[in-house]
């Protein structure tokens, strides 16, 4: 559940951090001109803060974190949530509806609970990780050298996929019927209309064999949940959060995950305004900014030896779903305006991997808006948009990095980190 509180005495323990910290100040405002005059030009573009967010660089076949990416200058910086912690919750809210249910959900009465799972992209470590939390809460999961199998299994009426195995949970057998990389014709991955025309052939081929559908996020969800799922009665649990998906809860939707966008996206924001103004890199987050702005550590975590910020993850069940509802208001906690006399207007380059996908569209680009107008920052609202296949369709864009004072990209592959660094690096 969302935390409201006071920032009274947050107000008091307030800090005037940027008036002490003008020495590493980067770049200039949105005219090119910094507090003293500087021209964002004058500082080199791969010495620009450069802050990666929503797709980890890493290696997409063994998850193995790009280092070069994350260490390409002193000021870079990723930022995310806890795929693993968010992916193991997700599992449990649906094993403890199972137990919850475990009375009335068995459709067929023939003592196997069966599942669906939509995967989104078999190459991003968080669809990784949800498949994997998934199967780990179900008892489904099949270990391959030392790891989760996290492998589509396309078919598995009769259990016999090596890939998965018959779990059991409340005295009945858990079963992954099918599961599929929901990719377009056109290559775009975690594609909720590929999810609609795919749950449909699966219905075809189980029947009333299907209890529980699985969704890697909320769009493909969702599109199963409109398609087929709602009208069924078949609890359908999702990912992000997004404000359908919520409100979807009231229903029948059998719930989802906050990954805390607005954290996410203050984060994104916060640590390039730290840099831009010259303070230490934990101000308004673990210690309070001059206008009181903190995080808890029931928020965040941060990972020194990754160089990476991470959001700590919610459930959102029907017991609390109304909390939730608004998924781009902003956060009390990080609330507070700062002073544009001490914090001047900077401009970030920023894209987003793909203009239409739902979480990034309905829900983190809204509050990275919110964030942008609280922490003095221009650009955000001509963020460059993606079409979710191609990398050039984002990085053909990065033409005139010398006009911006720093760059927060979203890749449309996490190997793809070298695209970027290479234009900057020129």
């Amino acid at each position: 559940m969302k935390k409201i509180f006071s920032l009274a005495l947050a107000g008091v323990m307030a800090l005037s951090l940027a008036a002490c910290s003008d020495s590493g100040a980067q770049g200039g405002s949105s005219e090119g001109e910094s507090s003293e005059g500087e021209s964002s030009a004058t500082v080199a573009n791969n010495e620009k803060p450069l802050i990666w967010y929503n797709r980890q660089p890493s290696n997409s076949s063994t998850g193995a974190l790009d280092m070069d990416a994350l260490t390409f200058n002193e000021n870079t910086y990723y930022v995310g949530f806890d795929a693993n912690q968010g992916a193991e919750l997700q599992g449990e809210m649906i094993a403890k509806y199972i137990e919850d249910h475990k009375d009335t959900i068995d459709r067929n009465g023939d003592g196997i609970i069966g599942y669906v799972l939509c995967i989104g992209d078999i190459g991003h470590n968080d669809s990784i990780a949800r498949t994997r939390g998934a199967r780990k809460a179900l008892g489904t999961a099949v270990e391959v050298d030392g790891a989760i199998d996290s492998a589509p299994i396309e078919v598995n009426k009769d259990g016999s996929s090596t890939h998965v195995q018959d779990g059991e949970l409340a005295g009945l057998k858990v079963r992954e019927l099918a599961s599929h990389e929901m990719k377009s014709a056109a290559g775009a991955t975690w594609d909720a209309a590929t999810a609609g025309d795919t749950v449909s052939a699966w219905v075809g081929d189980f029947g009333d064999q299907i209890d529980v559908v699985v969704s890697n996020n909320d769009g493909m969800g969702m599109a199963v949940f409109n398609k087929w799922s709602k009208e069924a009665g078949i609890p359908t649990f999702g990912y992000d959060a997004n404000s359908d998906a919520v409100a979807a809860i009231a229903d029948g939707f059998g719930g989802t995950i906050s990954q805390h966008a607005d954290v996410q996206a203050y984060l994104t924001l916060r640590v390039m305004r730290n840099i831009l103004d010259g303070v230490d890199i934990m101000t308004g987050i673990a210690t309070p900014d001059d206008a009181g702005n903190v995080l808890t550590d029931t928020d965040y975590k941060y990972s020194e030896a990754d160089r990476s910020f991470y959001a700590l993850n919610l459930a959102v069940t029907a017991d609390n779903y109304q909390d939730f509802l608004d998924a781009t208001a902003i956060y009390a906690p990080i609330s507070n305006q700062l002073d544009e006399a001490a914090h001047p207007t900077k401009k970030i380059w920023i894209d987003t991997y793909n203009a239409s996908d739902n979480f990034l569209s309905s829900t983190y680009n809204p509050q990275l808006n919110n964030y942008a107008k609280t922490l003095n920052l221009a650009g955000v609202d001509q963020m460059v948009g993606g079409d979710g296949q191609s990398e050039s369709s984002v990085s053909n864009k990065l033409t005139n990095p010398s006009e911006y004072d720093g760059f927060a990209i979203n890749m449309i592959k996490t190997d793809n980190a070298a695209t970027y660094t290479s234009i900057l690096n020129q």
